[in-house]
C-alpha cells in the first residue's frame, strides 16, 4: 500500500471514530467536592471506554438550580445536559412538576445496592430516577476527654435521648465548663435531623401538608426550646462560627451530617480526643438514633442523546466500583450511599483522630437504618416557614401556637 492509500485509510478511520465517539454533558456544583468526584469517576470510565469524552460543567449550586429549572418549565430540551445533579430535598419537587423529563430506571439500576431512604425519595408512583449519591447521616461527634472529665464513659452515651443528651450536657459544663454544642438560632438544620430520625417530614407519605398534629416536629421544636433554655448551647451564626466553635474547643460535641468529618479533622491538635455516637433519639412513637442531614443523586434527562451510555457510565462506576468508593471517601471525604462500599479497606480502617474506632463502618450501620420521609415538593419553604419562628421559639412562645403559623405560612407560600 502506498503513503496515499495509508493516508486515505486513517483518514476514513479517524472519521469513524470521531461519528462513533459519545460525548456526556454533566452538570455539577462544588469543584472541590461533586465536580472533582464527577472528574476522577469520568477517568476510571474512559480506560475502558476511551471512545466517551466527558464535559462537566461546574455551575453554582443556586444557578444550576434555576437553569433547569428554567430549561425544564421552557421545553428547551436540547440545551440539557445528559446527567445533573440534584439535591435530595429537592428531587420530588422536579419529579412531580416534570414528569417525563428524567429517565426511570428501573431494570437498568439495582437499586438494592443503596440505603433505602435514598432510593425512596426518588421513587414516585412505581417508577425509580437517579442513581443516589452521597449520604448525610448523622453523627453525634464528640470529645471524649471533655465527656469522661464528667464521669461519662463510650457506653453512657449509646442509644440516649435528647433530655439525657442535655442531662449530660449540664455536667459537662459543670466539670469543663465547656458548652455542650453550637446552634445557629437561624438555622433550622437540627430541627429537620430530630424529625426524619422519628420517621416524619413536613409532608406525609402522600405528600401532604404534616405540620400541625405532626408529633415528630412538635417534640423536635420543643427539644431545640429545652437545648437553648438549657443554658449548655452556644449561640453561633453562620458556617465559620460553627466550626470554630469546635475547631477552638469551645464545645464538647457536634451533631450534624457525615459531611463535618473533614471539617473536624481540621483541627490537627485535638486528633484522637474525639469520638462517634449515634444521635439522642425523641420520646416520641418511631423514634430511632439514626437520620440525614443532606444529600444528592445523579439524573439522568430522558432527552439526552446518550442516555444509553450516560445510564452505563453511572452504573459502572456509582453502582458496581465498589474500588470506586474507597477512592473517593480517602480523597475526598465522601461517604456515598452505596452500601456494598462498606466491604472495601478504606471503610474498615480505624481513624487515630477517633480513638481507633472504624468510624466510617459505623457510619455505613447507622446508613441503612435511617427512616424513609417524603420530602414533597416544598421542603425549603417548610424549612423557611420553621426558621421565622425559630426566635418565638427561642423566647418561650407557645410550641402549638408556632406550628400553626408555620403551617399558615407554608400554606401561603404554596398556593
Amino acid at each position: 500500500m502506498n503513503k496515499t492509500k495509508i493516508l486515505v485509510a486513517a483518514s476514513v478511520l479517524c472519521a469513524a471514530f470521531a461519528a462513533q465517539a459519545e460525548k456526556i454533558t454533566i452538570w455539577s456544583w462544588d469543584p472541590h467536592y461533586n465536580v472533582a468526584i464527577m472528574q476522577d469517576a469520568a477517568a476510571i470510565y474512559q480506560k475502558t471506554h476511551p471512545e466517551v469524552t466527558f464535559d462537566i460543567v461546574d455551575l453554582a449550586k443556586a444557578d444550576l438550580e434555576q437553569k433547569l429549572q428554567t430549561m425544564l418549565a421552557s421545553g428547551m430540551t436540547k440545551a440539557l445536559p445528559d446527567i445533573v445533579l440534584v439535591e435530595d430535598y429537592n428531587a420530588p419537587k422536579y419529579l412531580r412538576s416534570f414528569p417525563g423529563a428524567f429517565a426511570p430506571l428501573n431494570g437498568k439500576i439495582d437499586f438494592t445496592r443503596f440505603a433505602k431512604y435514598k432510593v425512596d425519595l426518588m421513587t414516585i408512583e412505581g417508577k425509580t430516577y437517579g442513581v443516589p449519591f452521597d449520604t448525610g447521616v448523622t453523627v453525634w461527634y464528640y470529645r471524649q476527654d471533655l465527656v469522661e472529665q464528667a464521669g461519662y464513659s463510650a457506653k453512657d452515651l449509646q442509644n440516649i435521648t435528647w433530655d439525657k443528651f442535655i442531662e449530660i450536657g449540664k455536667k459537662v459544663e459543670e466539670k469543663t465548663g465547656k458548652k455542650m454544642m453550637a446552634i445557629d438560632p437561624n438555622d433550622a438544620g437540627l430541627i429537620r435531623v430530630m424529625m426524619q430520625s422519628a420517621g416524619r417530614w413536613y409532608f406525609d407519605k402522600a405528600g401532604n401538608l404534616d405540620i400541625v398534629g405532626n408529633p415528630a416536629l412538635k417534640a423536635a421544636l420543643e427539644t431545640q426550646a429545652k437545648l437553648t433554655r438549657s443554658g449548655i448551647v452556644k449561640p453561633v451564626i453562620g458556617w465559620a462560627e460553627w466550626v470554630g466553635a469546635f475547631n477552638r474547643g469551645d464545645v464538647a460535641s457536634v451533631v450534624t451530617g457525615v459531611w463535618a468529618t473533614g471539617s473536624i479533622k481540621a483541627e490537627a491538635k485535638q486528633s484522637g480526643l474525639w469520638n462517634v455516637a449515634p444521635i439522642p433519639a425523641l420520646t416520641v412513637e418511631g423514634a430511632t438514633h439514626a437520620s440525614n442531614l443532606g444529600g444528592s443523586s445523579w439524573y439522568v434527562m430522558e432527552s439526552s442523546p446518550e442516555k444509553a451510555q450516560a445510564i452505563q457510565f453511572l452504573n459502572e462506576i456509582y453502582v458496581n466500583n465498589i474500588d470506586f468508593y474507597q477512592h473517593i471517601l480517602h480523597k475526598n471525604g465522601a461517604m456515598g450511599s452505596n452500601l456494598n462500599s462498606r466491604e472495601g479497606e478504606a471503610y474498615k480502617q480505624p481513624d487515630p483522630y477517633f480513638g481507633n474506632t472504624p468510624i466510617w463502618s459505623t457510619f455505613s450501620d447507622w446508613l441503612k437504618v435511617i427512616p424513609a420521609v417524603n420530602y414533597g415538593m416544598y421542603t425549603y419553604e417548610a424549612d423557611a416557614a420553621v426558621g421565622a419562628q425559630l426566635p418565638a421559639l427561642k423566647d418561650g412562645a407557645p410550641v402549638d401556637g408556632i406550628l400553626k403559623n408555620i403551617e399558615q405560612q407554608v400554606k401561603t407560600q404554596i398556593q
